[in-house]
């Protein structure tokens, strides 16, 4: 026996599932719009920049040698923000800068220590010593960096669509 499938039996299984369809498309763009846009949750509401532990320049870690003492591994990196009680032979050095509630800048360098002196180090990239950067800063601020640039924003987005 053949059964037909009539119009009126198919429409109202239709709805439910175009909304559904429509619901999962629409919803599955809120982490892309959530991330490009603000949301309004952030309208009115002012976050502090967040600098938390310590910030280590590549000059610092340049000055660690073999070694030293703790003192004066603590004077050349200052104090850390780790020290555990149970593992006293090795400091961490934690660094996070957090922007409107985002972070964005996370570093950990450890220093490991044998008989009360420096053995070795680990960690994360470095940036550039705080004097380097305050050169290249006044350097984009005087007009000899990016900001130069004599084109206009317009010629700058064409750009984008050249091809090399």
């Amino acid at each position: 026996m053949i059964r037909v499938i009539s119009r009126s039996s198919v429409r109202p299984l239709l709805r439910p599932l175009a909304l559904a369809a429509f619901a999962a498309l629409a919803l599955g763009g809120c982490q892309t719009i959530d991330t490009y846009f603000p949301t309004l949750r952030t309208y009115g509401v002012y976050m502090l920049d967040i600098n938390q532990g310590n910030y280590l320049s590549q000059d610092m870690v340049d000055k660690l040698k073999v070694g030293q003492t703790k003192a004066q591994v603590r004077q050349q990196l200052g104090t850390p923000l780790v020290v555990s009680v149970f593992r006293d032979n090795r400091w961490d050095y934690v660094y996070e800068f957090t922007r409107q509630g985002v972070v964005r800048e996370h570093r950990t360098f450890t220093v490991y220590f044998v008989d009360d002196k420096l053995a070795r180090w680990e960690g994360d990239e470095m940036p550039i010593s705080i004097a380097e950067l305050n050169k290249s800063a006044a350097a984009i601020t005087a007009g000899e960096g990016a900001w130069s640039d004599p084109r206009s924003w317009w010629e700058q987005f064409l750009d984008i669509f050249k091809t090399k």
